[in-house]
């Protein structure tokens, strides 16, 4: 195979990497080969250009957040923590938020091994539905990870069962946050309605 610094002149390299003579290649190939690329190649220079946009919108938000806790005479850095702020006259509003990936240690076993019981003891008609419910929030993905979102809605259910408040409590000792994403948001006021309209740096929403 070929890379790009071996490719003869006269030949082009193609997708398996064999050397095709120019000549055999067919025009609309090599105009799908121009388009593509060159879009895909500003697309990574726009791709670029916002990270470093989103890094210095993060330090400018960091320094605000820290300038006005120190009116206060907290001193504390503004880099963490959600956080919103908006434009004198209203118009323009930003979001700052710092998201947690939450994971879970192998406490969650016990926590499952508990809910089965409790499924178990409850009366037939009741634990085939509830089976079906804790079966799903236990379940993996192709990567073998568990739905945190699924996990934490037993959470939320009111249910007063000694034995199933212990495997809810096994279930918040096995969290652990493995890391923090921040993202901010940009959003502009609709003069008609009022309302904020989020401002997208997503091409393929705008």
């Amino acid at each position: 195979m070929a890379n790009e610094n071996t490719i003869p002149p006269g030949y082009w390299k193609n997708a398996a990497g064999n050397l095709i003579p120019e000549s055999k290649v067919k025009d609309i190939d090599k105009l799908r080969h121009q388009v593509v690329t060159d879009l895909c190649q500003m697309a990574k220079q726009r791709r670029d250009g916002l990270a470093e946009f989103k890094l210095k919108a993060m330090q400018e938000v960091a320094a605000l957040v820290s300038t006005s806790m120190e009116q206060y005479g907290v001193k504390s850095g503004g880099e963490k923590g959600n956080v919103t702020l908006t434009s004198f006259d209203g118009k323009y509003k930003l979001v700052r938020q710092m998201q947690d990936r939450i994971v879970f240690g192998e406490q969650l076993m016990a926590a499952k091994a508990l809910i089965d019981e409790c499924v178990q003891e409850w009366s037939q008609d009741a634990n085939d539905n509830m089976r079906v419910l804790v079966n799903h929030a236990f379940q993996t993905d192709k990567e073998g990870k568990i739905n945190t979102g699924r996990v934490l809605g037993l959470r939320s259910l009111a249910i007063t069962d000694e034995a199933w408040q212990q495997a809810m409590q096994a279930i918040a000792d096995s969290m652990q946050t493995a890391s923090t994403t921040p993202y901010v948001r940009f959003y502009e006021r609709d003069e008609g309605t009022g309302e904020y309209k989020a401002i997208s740096l997503d091409v393929a929403a705008v």
